[in-house]
């Protein structure tokens, strides 16, 4: 079917759809967006240039009839604090995946690490085997599997993995429910990781970036695409917590301290606390270094969108609500 530049975004009130559906908008694509209720915008349904459109991922019809006459459909929503994966993820896929198939668009799927075990560390390739270690990784092995197939029936398919998120309205990250907490003045940064241990992180802007970038080339690439990011890699866990920490003196003249992640605290909350649980379940990412090889990404794209990390972390924090509104010493 002919190219055309409009695109549907489920999940565009999170982290990764609503940062992708404001960077497709900005260059230039006719945005829409799938909400559950009353869509937030005026009796056009158009908000900030964006077309919200009521209805549920759950909801095969309403997936189908936004999707229509859709060159691309970004795949980028999940249950709100991993409440029923095991029940709605793969459904809300498959909702997807037939829309896709129908209009014979391009499915673009954020990626994760989840789908890998220590079998593939600790350098990722796309192709590397995926034999994961819980299950949400089982999960997003399956949730693969089903977009490969697609791939073969009419659908194309782009995913695009990366590290641990973090951004000024990233949604419920790492960053942002472990090492610091919204709406509060940096006084304490509570690392999860070991001592000397690497970590992969990854700006939620620059991922955005990346798919955009990607999409633009999107008839130059193999119908099932998959990429990876190198993001920002920390090679001993304390260079995210020492641009917090310069960023934090910056701003606010104050001394930042780091302190350990109590994980203790998350194992006393599991039993009650979905979150706490399927982040204690994630506690392995944290003892073993872990990266990306982003070569191919580099091979398309010539190199990869990456955003200093101190600007990148101020950013996050001015996001976050984190840092008063002008420097120390600076006019208010």
């Amino acid at each position: 079917m002919a190219r055309n530049d409009t695109v549907l975004v489920l999940g565009a009130t999170g982290g990764i759809g609503g940062e992708v559906a404001r960077q497709l908008r900005d260059a230039g694509w006719e945005v829409r967006a799938l909400k559950r209720g009353a869509p937030p915008a005026d009796a056009s349904g158009q908000r900030d240039g964006i077309t919200w459109l009521a209805g549920d991922a759950m909801d095969a019809q309403a997936v189908r009839q936004a999707a229509r006459g859709c060159a691309v459909i970004v795949h980028a929503v999940n249950p709100p604090g991993y409440r029923g994966w095991a029940q709605v993820v793969l459904p809300m896929l498959d909702n997807t995946i037939a829309a896709a198939k129908a209009e014979g668009a391009t499915i673009v799927l954020p990626g994760t690490v989840y789908n890998f075990g220590p079998d593939a560390f600790p350098l990722l390739k796309e192709d590397s085997p995926q034999h994961p270690l819980t299950r949400k990784g089982a999960i997003r092995v399956e949730m693969e599997k089903r977009l490969e197939a697609a791939s073969r029936e009419g659908a194309r398919v782009l995913i695009v993995r990366a590290g641990d998120f973090f951004g000024p309205r990233s949604g419920n990250t790492w960053f942002s429910q472990g090492l610091v907490k919204a709406g509060q003045v940096v006084k304490t940064v509570s690392y999860p990781g070991r001592a000397g241990i690497g970590h992969q992180w990854s700006y939620l802007p620059d991922v955005a970036r990346t798919m955009v970038e990607l999409l633009a080339r999107r008839e130059r690439l193999e119908p099932f695409a998959r990429f990876h990011m190198a993001g920002h890699w920390d090679a001993d866990g304390t260079r995210m917590t020492g641009a917090i920490r310069k960023v934090a003196a910056r701003r606010t003249g104050a001394e930042v301290r780091v302190s350990a992640f109590p994980w203790w605290l998350l194992a006393l909350a599991s039993p009650f606390v979905v979150t706490f649980r399927e982040m204690r379940e994630m506690r392995y990412l944290w003892q073993t270094p872990l990266g990306m090889d982003n070569a191919r990404l580099v091979a398309v794209l010539g190199r990869e969108p990456h955003t200093p990390l101190e600007e990148a972390v101020e950013a996050t924090l001015d996001g976050m609500g984190n840092l008063p509104a002008a420097p120390v010493g600076a006019a208010a």
